[in-house]
């Protein structure tokens, strides 16, 4: 298999309560949308937002194991999204060292860029299906 230069990388994070029982799901694809390969983990009690900062750090960390080297990033968290984007601050103290980690992250790329989609969209529901299985696993 040739080096795939370029991927499209879906996440997502969720905690049944919030905080909660926790689990993210990450889904890597090439340029033309085709599963490269997919993620799903128990990350233990978390809040909602720290399980979809901790699915970006995990889709980032294995994006770069694949040799990745630009990344079109999607996920249904407008908050996370926009964030990492710059368009909003980041105020939470607690997610500061968690976008302080993607950020590092990022430097093992030549360029990601973040998307908002819908939670309706068709991989975003692949990697929430992820999540939930990873909680109906462990006895969430």
């Amino acid at each position: 298999m040739k080096p795939l230069k370029k991927a499209k990388i879906y996440s997502d994070g969720g905690a049944r309560g919030n905080p909660g029982p926790a689990a993210i799901g990450v889904l890597i694809c090439d340029e033309k949308d085709e599963k490269i390969s997919d993620h799903g983990e128990m990350i233990g009690e978390a809040t909602n937002n720290v399980a979809e900062y901790t699915a970006v750090i995990r889709g980032l960390t294995l994006a770069s194991e694949f040799g990745i080297e630009e990344a079109d990033y999607f996920l249904d968290s407008e908050l996370v999204a926009r964030q990492l984007s710059g368009i909003y601050k980041l105020k939470a103290e607690h997610l500061k060292p968690l976008f302080a980690e993607v950020k590092a992250k990022e430097k093992q790329f030549k360029r990601v860029t973040y998307f908002h989609v819908p939670r309706e969209h068709a991989k975003i529901k692949y990697v929430d299906k992820l999540v939930n299985m990873a909680l109906n696993k462990a006895g969430h």
